[in-house]
């Protein structure tokens, strides 16, 4: 028999785990960090977690009430979960920076998105379930208005100079709220905003020394918007997504098919003269020919494509089987 120490260091390691495949998934556009914890069976202890920062956890620290503050917030799990979540996302968004940065594996790596976010609209539109006719209706103009919304803000002008921090909190406080729906991935959303490349270029410059400051800085501001917006809006989607499900979902559906000409894998660089990835340009072609290296882009699309819809089938399952068992509430 383990002794209990072992037992919950094993926890904590494969929370960590967890947290490592959650945010490298969050750097990846089409892949939300909400599925892989679904996927991993954590789905419903972090929502609830998440929703714990409260009052009543607020009054258990002011009377110094530790142990009840990290029981009510599940804070051993959220922070071993924190630390993997914090390394796959430093691992992963310095590899994208070198995938996005050349021209024949930018154009497979977009593909590879381009697939997992239709993957991800397949799913999430399975998830709506209408029982009449005006219900479809509702869903379908929601999903369309969705759809137009982000097909216009994708067709925006990328930001060729340094975001402003203003505008990164804003971008972080809107994709943050990934983490908490499965389906809609916060990297994809970054994408669309134009501060994605930006801000994948950051971890490659502080390990070489360059714009150290600045890209401190932003890590900062990221951080706080993404703090903020977690705590306030964790309980607003909550409630959305339990009182107007099919309608929250019908929107998210449409705005990841709005956001797919954004990701066309095929783009010709307008920006040849410029090397850092953060300030190129570029615009979506229809390729000449039907040579191997489309054939190869499309077959990864359809590969990405079908490795959300296993992979959602597989969460599905086993929440089935092994549901979540949250910490419990103030009170309860």
């Amino acid at each position: 028999m383990k002794p209990a120490g072992s037992t919950s260091i094993l926890h904590d390691l494969a929370n960590m785990l967890r947290g490592l495949f959650m945010g490298g998934a969050d750097i990846v556009p089409g892949v939300s960090g909400g599925t892989v914890a679904l996927i991993v069976g954590i789905y419903e202890r972090l929502v609830t977690a998440i929703s714990h920062i409260d009052f009543c956890l607020v009054d258990h620290l002011c009377h110094r009430r530790w142990r009840a503050a990290g029981q009510h917030l599940d804070a051993r799990f959220l922070g071993a979960l924190a630390l993997g979540i914090v390394s796959g996302f430093l691992v992963m968004t310095m590899l994208m920076s070198r995938l996005l940065g050349d021209p024949v594996s930018r154009s497979l790596t977009m593909a590879a998105f381009f697939g997992l976010i239709l993957g991800s609209a397949i799913m999430v539109s399975l998830m709506i379930r209408v029982t009449s006719f005006r219900e479809g209706l509702m869903c379908t103009l929601i999903g369309l208005a969705g759809a137009g919304f982000a097909f216009g803000l994708g067709m925006l002008p990328v930001q060729s100079q340094t975001p402003s921090y203003g505008y990164v909190f804003f971008c972080a406080s809107i994709a943050i709220c990934a983490m908490i729906l499965p389906g809609i991935s916060g990297a994809m959303i970054l994408l669309i905003l134009g501060v994605y490349e930006h801000l994948a270029a950051i971890p490659g410059n502080l390990l070489r020394g360059q714009e150290v400051t600045e890209g401190l800085l932003m890590i900062v501001v990221f951080g706080s918007g993404a703090a903020i917006s977690l705590v306030l809006f964790s309980r607003l989607l909550r409630w959305l997504l339990q009182h107007y499900h099919k309608v929250t979902m019908a929107l998210l559906c449409g705005f990841m098919i709005g956001a797919l000409p954004r990701l066309w894998p095929f783009q010709q660089d307008l920006t040849p003269e410029i090397v850092e990835l953060k300030h190129k340009t570029y615009e979506p072609v229809w390729p000449d020919a039907l040579d191997p290296h489309v054939l190869a882009a499309g077959s990864i699309a359809l590969a990405a494509m079908l490795l959300v819809l296993i992979a959602d089938s597989y969460g599905r399952t086993r929440k089935r089987v092994n549901p979540d068992v949250s910490p419990a509430r103030c009170g309860e």
